[in-house]
């Protein structure tokens, strides 16, 4: 067995907060990261050869992610990888790095074959989620398939962002389409992938052949996985769909993340839930949380470390956050080490590391139904400052770094 959790590019649908961080750098839940939930369920399914491909700031998943230790990766023999972006990988006229997740796999392929696995598993690190991967192997190995694809249920809006599986009898994938404006159906896939690596590397490489004059001189031209790959491995008949149980969601957006937080207040997140298969990390070395006297807490996650005086609804608090006294956060996730002071208000927000919001300033404003899209969240970056009495207006995106 081989893995490959596909750490992501840029991540710019999430903008200022991914300015100095990957997107699988992003806290959750507090005290987590998003690339624990792929790891974690790599580790519990006993798949020990693991290759991490990171195209962009890498070094913010380094101190979080070390040698795999978390996830018992950190071994003599196999273990934890880093594919970092080299020159010289994929074709001759590209450069370091990937061009979508089909094209990192093209430019692995050499060490993927070299490797010999029975079994590829590729997992994007954007999502919430948790799967026992040896079920996943088990349907591959028994159907024969050329791709087994992990799929989720989700609503119509959110499927016309992602890749839409049609499917037929015994589960087999009979059509897909990608980010399509009216979706035959709901069933999407969960970026999980089991991949027979010999029909993989056929695939890749009759379409890098097939699409060398279309390409961009600094990429292969195959792009994400459903701009070609996979629709070329369903014509070929062969894969079937693993229906996922449990909770799944892409945090690829301000409004997702948020949305996905207001899940895991409201009780929906069942990820976090079972203790014999535990999301595994590397935890804040902070003492218990401290609510003081008159300070108001209400359906809320406040992590380690976090000093709270004023008022917290509807919000997840990061390590080490410190909110003063007659201060409100509502409808927020506020990441590690920021600080709020007494009277400022926080709302509707997304709050990055070692900010200060100061006294008296109010950011965003309650949202005016229970959706909050992405045009309402104020997104704050990270080492920010707002001002004493600044008004920042929903919707505001402040650069890392910034003084309002």
């Amino acid at each position: 067995m081989l893995a490959i959790v596909q750490a992501g590019g840029k991540g710019s649908r999430m903008d200022v907060l991914t300015r100095e961080r990957a997107k699988p750098a992003l806290p959750y839940a507090g005290q987590y990261q998003l690339v624990d939930f792929a790891l974690s369920s790599l580790a519990h399914s006993g798949i020990s050869d693991v290759w991490l491909s990171v195209q962009y700031l890498a070094t913010s998943l380094h101190k979080h992610v070390a040698n795999g230790r978390p996830w018992d990766l950190d071994r003599t023999r196999g273990g934890l990888q880093w594919l970092p972006p080299e020159e010289g990988s994929g074709a001759v006229s590209q450069d370091g790095f990937s061009a979508g997740n089909a094209d990192d796999l093209y430019r692995n392929l050499s060490s993927i074959n070299d490797f010999g696995a029975d079994v590829l598993l590729v997992l994007s690190a954007d999502s919430v989620c948790s799967v026992d991967l040896r079920d996943v192997v088990d349907q591959h190995l028994d159907r024969g398939s050329s791709c087994t694809v992990v799929t989720a249920e989700v609503t119509r809006s959110q499927a016309s962002a992602k890749g839409v599986v049609r499917l037929g009898r015994g589960g087999r994938v009979t059509g897909f389409d990608d980010k399509p404006e009216d979706p035959a159906t709901t069933t999407v896939a969960a970026e999980i992938f089991a991949y027979d690596p010999a029909r993989l590397t056929q695939a890749l490489e009759d379409l890098r052949a097939e699409r060398v004059d279309d390409a961009d001189g600094e990429d292969s031209g195959l792009g994400d996985f459903g701009e070609h790959l996979l629709p070329r491995l369903v014509s070929d008949g062969d894969v079937h769909a693993f229906p996922l149980r449990g909770y799944w969601r892409d945090v690829g957006t301000p409004s997702e993340y948020v949305a996905s937080h207001r899940d895991l207040l409201a009780g929906r997140v069942d990820v976090l839930d079972d203790p014999e298969w535990p999301i595994l990390t590397r935890w804040p070395e902070l003492p218990s949380a401290r609510i003081r006297k008159g300070a108001v807490v209400e359906a809320s996650v406040v992590s380690a470390g976090a000093d709270v005086s004023g008022t917290v609804r509807r919000s997840v608090i990061g390590p080490g956050v410190r909110i003063g006294r007659g201060a409100v956060v509502e409808d927020s996730v506020i990441f590690a080490r920021t600080t709020i002071e007494g009277g400022a208000e926080v709302r509707a927000a997304v709050v990055d590391s070692q900010c200060t919001i100061a006294r008296g300033a109010r950011v965003g404003e309650a949202p005016p139904g229970t959706r909050v899209g992405d045009d309402r969240i104020v997104l704050v970056g990270h080492e920010s400052t707002v001002g004493r009495g600044v008004v920042v207006p929903p919707g505001a995106r402040l650069e890392p770094g910034s003084t309002a």
